[in-house]
């Protein structure tokens, strides 16, 4: 199968604080941002990358001159929503409507290509997409006013939402621009999806997949691949 990626990076990264967005910084000789890439990049399955970038970081030729000729950066949007619609804009002279389009998150680096693989098979067999996914495993507590335990939420059916998530280019296109014309805000293109009346599949992952969101995650990330690659020169 053929299919496309956006990979919305233009948010600041305020959780994570510091000078750069959390995809700028260092980790394992590159950057977060081409780690993440890694993945599509060398994949044959993967026609191109559409980075949606900040205004700064578009217009800095470092930043551009790293990157592989099957990414293609453009300008993104003040929210993650607007960046994935830029980049599908970006598409709309080159791919179909029933093309597949995998959105992942610019600091999620530790995707695995066994992930990858089995989110394209599954993704590909279900009529409406998937996107990758882990069971809650903790206790959940609900709170009230004061942060005292209030209740316990049964997490039978809870799953925590990760990336890629894959829709077909016209039907996700549809869904995200529903969503922004009735003021909507959706969190991951799954609920703008859910807002159409349909339900995605969900696609069990490895824990590796995780996101960097503070400064402790890119120690995480960077033991995560040193351990594949410590794995790789072993096998």
């Amino acid at each position: 199968m053929r299919y496309w990626v956006v990979m919305p990076a233009a948010g600041s990264g305020r959780r994570f604080g510091g000078a750069l967005p959390k995809q700028q910084w260092t980790l394992g000789g590159s950057t977060v941002l081409e780690a993440a890439l890694h993945l599509f990049v060398a994949d044959q399955r993967c026609t191109a990358v559409v980075l949606p970038l900040s205004a700064a970081a578009l217009a800095d030729p470092v930043l551009r001159a790293r990157l592989a000729a099957k990414v293609l950066p453009v300008g993104g949007g003040a929210e993650r929503c607007d960046s994935v619609l830029q980049g599908l804009a970006a598409l709309a002279a080159r791919a179909a409507a029933a093309d597949w389009v995998l959105v992942h998150d610019a600091a999620r680096p530790c995707l695995s290509a066994a992930d990858l693989d089995r989110l394209l098979a599954a993704g590909a067999a279900h009529p409406v997409g998937a996107l990758l996914a882990a069971p809650v495993t903790d206790t959940l507590k609900g709170a009230d006013d004061a942060s005292c335990c209030e209740r316990t939420v049964d997490r039978t059916a809870l799953w925590r939402a990760l990336t890629p998530q894959m829709f077909r280019f016209g039907a996700l296109q549809a869904a995200l621009k529903a969503a922004r014309a009735a003021g909507r805000m959706p969190t991951d293109e799954a609920q703008a999806m859910e807002w159409q009346g349909v339900r995605p599949l969900l696609v069990a992952a490895s824990d590796s997949n995780i996101k960097i969101t503070n400064r402790e995650d890119l120690a995480v990330a960077a033991a995560i691949m040193a351990a594949r690659q410590a794995a790789g020169d072993m096998a």
